[in-house]
């Protein structure tokens, strides 16, 4: 309900963010679908339906949409009530040295599917919104990273629970094998690259509109 609070009202722009991410979660699935297969991850038959998506879960496929949804949702909210976030140079900085950092570690740990490509597809993104930064002109990296500090605290509460149960198993070979209680450590920046590249869009979407 909150979705239709006055001073957010997120439902206006609901045209806008599906169609953002359409593209986000078309690649998503995608990815998901091939590291199954490659035995990246699978998951735990005791705690799914049984309905699949070619080799996905219906409800893996489903997190692609309920999780976006509820981050843009936070997003707009801080957005909505903090309208003296405005971004600045220090927040870009920032944003420009994670994706350095990522693509270093991505390169340097090639080997792990699971870090090499969630780190270089992060870094990839990022020097792209850079690199064309006057397309994105809309884009504000501070109120993303505020955002995203906020989103962290659900994700490791309900990532946590699911990868405690686990509805979700990782292969340690493909990961760095640290772990957050039961989270591994790539699972934030495989949620950042979702979220940044919806707000991305979003954000060029409702400049457009």
């Amino acid at each position: 309900m909150l979705s239709f609070d006055k001073k957010v009202a997120f439902y206006k722009n609901w045209r806008n963010f599906f169609s953002a991410l359409s593209l986000p979660v078309t690649l998503y699935i995608i990815w998901d679908f091939y590291f199954t297969g490659k035995g990246v991850w699978s998951f735990n038959a005791n705690y799914i339906t049984g309905i699949k998506l070619f080799n996905l879960p219906v409800e893996e496929a489903l997190f692609f949409f309920v999780v976006p949804y509820c981050c843009i949702f936070i997003y707009e909210c801080i957005k909505a009530y903090f309208p003296g976030l405005k971004n600045k140079n220090a927040a870009d900085v920032i944003l420009m040295c994670i994706g350095l950092l990522l693509w270093m570690a991505g390169i340097i740990f090639y080997k792990k599917y699971y870090t090499s490509w969630t780190f270089i597809m992060n870094a990839v993104f990022i020097a792209s919104v850079y690199l064309y930064r006057n397309y994105f002109k809309t884009f504000n990296a501070a109120l993303f990273l505020v955002s995203f500090c906020i989103m962290l605290i659900p994700f490791l509460i309900v990532n946590g629970f699911l990868t405690a149960i686990p509805v979700v198993r990782y292969n340690d070979a493909e990961n760095l094998g640290i772990r957050m209680y039961s989270i591994p450590f790539e699972d934030i920046f495989y949620g950042m690259l979702l979220i940044l590249s919806t707000i991305v869009i979003y954000e060029k979407l409702k400049e457009e509109s």
